[in-house]
């Protein structure tokens, strides 16, 4: 799904179906069933795939594109320096570029990375009512090592299902980082003394609030899943993160990403 902070920071939600942008906010409170026709079309080059690897790519795409790499997940194992990256020429313009390390409030405090264009982005897709961006960095690798010393020390995983429950109470997220940021300073002093002393820019920014179009949350979590059931049918009653809120469940939009559907409200 698309999505935008409003001018009183509440998420605005479209469903990309065809070539149209479907409004999602207005349609809360009313009846919406998805139905999947049964194809399944590769995101990067389009052939139909009989499953969805990585989000939306084929078998082949997968097992060739860097951007579905193990170190996409795990910046710090990046592998560019070794000469193996699958693209450089991808590498290069996606991941030697600015990256935030940020904490945020999704389902408890957590820490994650993004990259310098992908916030507040980053933040709704994880259902995040709070972020904060901390540090600066400049390439992925950098945003990866940096995360994973603060994981250590906090989280680095969204509990999805307590998200949904509702929103986390309100933290103080910059009491948060002047607690954490001391603990790694050992590290943070390795990581400059090996890549330079502006590789890592510690950040004094404004936490950012978000709010979600919901009118009740689930007490009880069940998943509607595509592969199980090509219809999704009841009464919308939120968005949260990449999440469809249904009186008959909820489903991570994302997941299907590739999956062709049709609407009918």
């Amino acid at each position: 799904m698309r999505s935008h902070l409003d001018e009183n920071n509440v998420v605005q939600y479209q469903l990309p179906v065809g070539d149209e942008l479907l409004d999602l906010n207005p349609l809360i409170g009313s009846q919406l069933t998805l139905t999947h026709t049964g194809k399944i079309l590769c995101c990067n080059c389009g052939k139909k795939t009989k499953k969805s690897y990585s989000q939306g790519h084929c078998y082949v795409c997968m097992q060739k594109l860097a951007s579905c790499d193990m170190c996409i997940m795990k910046p710090e194992t990046c592998h560019f320096a070794a000469g193996t990256c699958r693209e450089p020429s991808w590498g290069e313009a996606n991941c030697f570029v600015p990256h935030y390390v940020y904490l945020s409030n999704t389902s408890g405090v957590k820490v994650g990375i993004t990259r310098h264009t992908q916030l507040p982005t980053r933040w709704i897709d994880q259902g995040a009512t709070q972020g904060l961006p901390i540090f600066k960095v400049e390439t992925r690798l950098l945003s990866g090592l940096v995360e994973t010393a603060l994981a250590e020390l906090i989280a680095d995983k969204t509990n999805w299902r307590t998200m949904l429950k509702g929103n986390a109470d309100d933290l103080d997220l910059k009491a948060q980082a002047t607690t954490l940021i001391p603990q790694i300073a050992a590290r943070l002093k390795e990581i400059t003394a090996e890549h330079g002393e502006f590789a890592v820019t510690e950040l004094d920014e404004e936490i950012q609030p978000i709010n979600y179009p919901v009118d009740a949350f689930p007490s009880k979590i069940s998943s509607h899943n595509f592969d199980k059931n090509p219809e999704v049918s009841g009464i919308l009653q939120g968005i949260k993160g990449q999440y469809l809120i249904f009186d008959t469940g909820v489903i991570n939009m994302r997941k299907f990403g590739s999956y062709e559907i049709s609407v009918s409200l």
